[in-house]
């Protein structure tokens, strides 16, 4: 995007150790936060805000990008959804808002992500350490062809309201997971189908969309650059010779994913032509 960057503001840099409670803390920590140093494709280097919530059975990431977006990852385990939400800068020479707000729902699988209650025991170390992943996992090219109603949205997951406030026109998922969230008695009147290239041949792809008010296909990728997506295990042997296993750590993974959805005019998607 060529309009001007916000530079993500100063915050403490906070970086994970051991899977221990505080000392003299009363058993686990319910909320927890902390803040990583990550670099970024480039070169850059950002801090990354993760929060965890046990009660909730929750957690969730945050940075800002390299092109100033400011990305966050909701995962709800309770119910099973994994809520990506970005912030564009918007180019205001260009006749676009001060920023543009997108939701994409999906699916949480199990095992993408380590639990909240493992994440909210995550300690800091060296703080001027720069993270960067153990593992590269493969891009995830998504097809998002199902708009969510914001008013009805709790009922998927009730982080749906206050992550997507600022994206209530612009909430969407996949029929793949509709499916799945309908065997769960989820309410279908939230879902909307989306226009595809099947119900109008003339619909395009933005990038190739030469007129900037006519509906296309927008695409737009992000990428979470550093987050614990498994836990490490060790080996002791007590005196008896019996072994045991205990949690001595975790492993951290990058991975891209890239968003494909319907947008009534190519206005909502500038950045599309610059890719």
């Amino acid at each position: 995007m060529r309009g001007p960057r916000s530079r993500l503001p100063a915050l403490p840099a906070l970086l994970w150790l051991a899977l221990a409670p505080l000392p003299g803390a009363p058993g686990p920590a319910v909320r927890a936060e902390l803040r990583v140093r990550v670099r970024l494709p480039g070169g850059q280097v950002t801090e990354e805000s993760l929060q965890a919530d046990s009660r909730s059975d929750c957690v969730s990431l945050e940075l800002r990008t390299a092109d100033g977006a400011l990305v966050t990852l909701t995962a709800d385990f309770r119910q099973e959804v994994k809520i990506f939400r970005a912030l564009i800068l918007g180019e205001l020479e260009r006749g676009q808002s001060q920023f543009q707000a997108l939701c994409f729902v999906t699916r949480l699988h199990r095992n993408e992500i380590i639990p909240s209650e493992s994440m909210a025991k995550l300690r800091q170390k060296n703080p001027r350490t720069v993270r960067q992943a153990e593992e590269v996992r493969g891009l995830e090219h998504l097809s998002m062809d199902v708009a969510v109603n914001f008013s009805k949205g709790a009922q998927l997951s009730s982080h749906i309201h206050n992550v997507c406030a600022e994206a209530k026109e612009a909430i969407y998922t996949r029929e793949d997971d509709v499916k799945f969230w309908l065997e769960k008695g989820v309410d279908g009147s939230m879902f909307e189908v989306l226009p595809q290239t099947s119900d109008l041949p003339d619909l395009q792809r933005c990038k190739l969309c030469a007129d900037r008010w006519k509906p296309c296909i927008c695409s737009y990728s992000l990428s979470i650059e550093w987050y614990p997506c498994m836990l490490k295990y060790c080996k002791s042997r007590d005196a008896g010779g019996k072994v045991s296993s205990y949690k001595c750590g975790i492993r951290s993974c990058q991975k891209g994913y890239t968003f494909d959805y319907y947008v009534p005019q190519k206005q909502l998607c500038l950045w599309d032509e610059e890719t």
